[in-house]
């Protein structure tokens, strides 16, 4: 039996450098691409400003990509270092994609990152676009890599439990790369991030234009990137949409929670817009919804159910029995590994093994479990609602308020009035850390609404840690909060002073603050 502070201090680990590494991300990944937008501008005009454009976010571009890899190489050591069960149960089928991000994505972008920022001088306009392009494309192929196996985890295809070797090994590589959670997991992600660059550059571009700084720049900028930003939005809204119904579909409890969705309502389910969530009691108070939205947008049809928490931890509870069923099997299959009739008693209560090993929190033989603990283990499997379903609502808020922002900016700078409005660019300058928050929130939600999931349905949580002392995680614990703090205080004081210097910083003599 594990240590509820060993894995609640491995989790929580694990989520401070998986949330400090992704608020480089995002801008790395679309900056990137609208780096690409700029330039392809250029080469087809001509015009010296998307030239300046390019090289200037570039450089913001380069300090955020370089901080972003120094905090993402210590995620994937935390695998063998805290995780080491979870690497050894799922190495075979985790470690694939990981490797492949590795050798093919990691390497094509790191190689063009260098052409891109030495290579102007070197390079005809077309093969510039062309490493920039490839730099672009390398990056946002790594985040696919990564993704896909987290989707593996949220969703686990193409793999079977192996009851010779206690692992889960590979069937099927293609079910892994093209399953539902993978398409939608990239592109919803990779689709937040170019938001998250739209806002970034709209926002800076505002200071500008408030400061009356390099306006006919400033302008170009914030035109493109709202732009960006529109088409983004389009296609993160279309992507959010398909994951609100792959998590229906096959993370009830996940769903439920988001919308402190207690009992199961007559289909189809309405959306609740606001509430206050009592678990103790499990009711709401203060609650606003709309009748119906939930169920077509979770089942996208008028008659489907959506189990509410209470009918999920019955349900729990039969699958926690099954479980227990499932690894007496596995135990006598292991003393008799030729016997086909043992083995196709497994095999149909083997879909449940995963909910039998959440007794071992408790137990250390799941079949000695009383009642009481295999009830325990039910409660288990639902999230706290309370943080879930906020943390939902301030995600949705902040992207609705984003895409506003878009509209507007891109209306404002079509009928050439945005120095007009000094309100509408205050409120963008100050809307530069909301594409963060909702990406974070994002994250939280997909991740902590998994608990008490490693792997979903498969292997829970508290069996995945590494024997570590809680000493060697408190102190490791303190040491990456110290160092990364300390790299996002380099960033902000890199980007704000190369921000305020804004183009006059590429040396052209064109800018601002050289004619003075």
């Amino acid at each position: 039996m594990i240590s509820a502070d060993l894995v609640d201090l491995s989790r929580l680990q694990f989520a401070l450098t998986a949330m400090y590494h992704f608020l480089f991300v995002p801008l790395t990944l679309g900056m990137s691409f609208l780096l690409v937008v700029m330039e392809l501008t250029y080469v087809m005009t001509g015009k010296q400003v998307y030239k300046d454009m390019t090289r200037f976010w570039g450089k913001l571009f380069g300090i955020n990509f370089a901080l972003g890899v120094a905090t993402g190489i210590t995620m994937e050591f935390q695998f063998g270092t805290n995780w080491a069960y979870y690497s050894h149960y799922v190495g075979d089928i985790f470690g694939a994609p990981l490797a492949i991000e590795g050798l093919m994505a990691f390497f094509l972008e790191s190689t063009f990152i260098g052409l891109f920022f030495f290579g102007w001088d070197k390079l005809s306009k077309n093969k510039h676009l062309l490493a920039t392009f490839l730099m672009a494309l390398g990056s946002n192929l790594s985040a696919l890599w990564i993704l896909v196996a987290n989707a593996w985890m949220q969703a686990p295809v193409g793999s079977e439990f192996n009851p010779v070797t206690m692992r889960m090994e590979m069937t099927n590589f293609w079910s892994v790369l093209s399953s539902d959670w993978a398409q939608a997991k990239f592109v919803h992600t990779v689709g937040s991030a170019y938001m998250c660059s739209a806002v970034f550059v709209m926002a800076i571009s505002a200071y500008y234009l408030l400061r009356r700084q390099d306006v006919p720049f400033a302008k170009s900028s914030f035109r493109m990137a709202a732009v960006f930003g529109v088409v983004a939005s389009l296609l993160t809204i279309q992507m959010g949409d398909e994951s609100g119904y792959l998590v229906t579909r096959d993370q009830p409890a996940k769903i439920a929670t988001m919308e402190a969705m207690w009992e199961t309502e007559p289909a189809p389910a309405a959306l609740k817009l606001f509430a206050i969530p009592n678990e103790e009691k499990m009711t709401n108070a203060a609650t606003i919804e709309v009748p119906g939205l939930m169920g077509l947008i979770g089942t996208r049809t008028f008659s489907q159910e959506i189990p509410g928490v209470k009918e999920l931890i019955e349900t729990a509870q039969t699958r926690i029995v099954n479980g227990q069923k499932a690894l007496a099997l596995l135990e006598q299959l292991r003393q008799d590994p030729k016997n086909a009739e043992l083995l196709a008693e497994f095999k149909a209560v083997q879909p449940d093994m995963g909910y039998g090993l959440l007794l071992k929190r408790y137990v250390e033989n799941p079949a000695d479990a009383t009642a009481e603990q295999i009830h325990q283990a039910a409660l288990d499997t639902i999230p706290a609602v309370t943080p879930m379903f906020v943390t939902f609502r301030v995600m949705v808020g902040s992207a609705m308020v984003l895409v506003a922002l878009f509209v507007f900016g891109l209306f404002y700078s079509v009928k050439n009035t945005l120095l007009e409005k000094r309100g509408f660019l205050r409120l963008a300058l100050l809307s530069l850390p909301l594409p963060w928050i909702a990406i974070e929130c994002g994250w939280f939600i997909a991740e902590y609404g998994r608990q008490p999931w490693t792997i979903y349905d498969v292997l829970p949580t508290h069996l995945s840690v590494s024997a570590l002392s809680t000493g060697d995680l408190i102190g490791s614990l303190f040491g990456f909060a110290l160092l990364y703090t300390a790299l996002i205080v380099v960033e902000v004081m890199l980007m704000t002073r190369a921000a305020r210097k804004g183009p006059s910083s590429l040396g052209t003599g064109r800018y601002h603050f050289e004619q003075k």
